[in-house]
């Protein structure tokens, strides 16, 4: 499938970084003014040259980097800085093939899944490995790269899309056809964590599962957002966009209309993780205004 088409962008202001957004000055969770600088850096020679700063919400705890980047500025990143690199053969790619196998082992006390949507799958190594678990599912994938395309070329998944799980057309091509969506380390690399959320309630079938991981907050190096650290070396690779609070993430999934059926935590490697599977619910109705009251004479 071919990436979204998104319209030209409009004229830069004077100043204004083709990269990055204007900086914030209030939650993008809860909307809050109450904010503290948890993090300021220089960027480092291996990444784009600035200053790195991740803000705190002091009323709902929720981090973000501020400013992140733009549409532009994140496809860039997502190029530079693929979050699945190449799996070795050493010790630390067995580590991370296990790890896909066990977050797909982690489905089998649910009904077997027909069709899988891994979100964010770049070169498709997780459904290459969850294939070994549940080898009469077909796996699909969608990424803003064109991984996804070598993904498929590959024969680790079926059908790739391009582009990100939110976009209209992509929503309206996979609408109610996924008994399992995943998302490994995506809802906190994405602009907009709750639009993937609910993209994600939009395409599972009813009583269909979401599979998420996302970085533990509370953790050690919960706080070192900025990644892994070579001695000698700059950080190398991106921060995520956003630090949810577990409660907050929670809260979240089921306003949407989610049902939390487990909650744990791991990793192969720091910082550890949690992993959270849901089921999809109906919605209950919204509710009906009173009429109004007959007016007297």
């Amino acid at each position: 499938m071919p990436p979204t088409p998104r319209p030209d962008p409009d004229p830069l202001a004077p100043g204004a970084d083709l990269f990055e957004e204007v900086r914030r000055d209030d939650c993008p969770w809860c909307g809050s003014r109450r904010l503290r600088t948890r993090v300021r850096a220089p960027e480092g020679p291996w990444r784009s040259p600035g200053t790195f700063v991740v803000d705190e919400c002091r009323d709902c705890s929720h981090a973000f980097r501020n400013p992140w980047p733009t549409a532009d500025g994140l496809l860039l990143r997502h190029h530079r800085h693929p979050t699945d690199g190449p799996i070795r053969s050493d010790l630390a790619g067995r580590l991370r093939r296990r790890h896909h196998r066990n977050a797909a082992r982690a489905m089998l006390p649910y009904p077997e899944p027909e069709s899988w949507l891994d979100v964010g799958t770049g070169h498709g190594y997780f459904p290459e490995a969850a294939r070994e678990v549940h080898p009469y599912t077909a796996f699909d994938g969608v990424d803003p790269t064109s991984r996804v395309e070598r993904a498929r070329a590959a024969g680790r998944i079926e059908e790739a899309y391009q582009g990100l799980l939110a976009d209209p057309e992509i929503i309206a091509r996979l609408r109610g056809r996924y008994d399992v969506v995943s998302m490994f380390h995506h809802l906190e690399r994405t602009a907009d964590p709750r639009a993937e959320l609910r993209a994600a309630r939009t395409v599972l079938r009813p009583d269909g599962h979401l599979l998420v991981e996302v970085q533990d907050l509370a953790r050690p190096f919960g706080t070192l957002a900025m990644g892994p650290r070579r001695p000698g070396r700059a950080y190398e690779r991106p921060c995520p966009l956003h630090l949810m609070p577990l409660r907050n993430l929670l809260a979240e999934m089921r306003s949407l209309g989610y049902e939390v059926v487990a909650i744990g935590s791991c990793a192969p490697f720091p910082p550890r993780v949690h992993r959270i599977i849901a089921r999809r619910t109906v919605l209950p109705p919204a509710p009906v205004a009173p009429p109004p009251a007959p007016s007297t004479p």
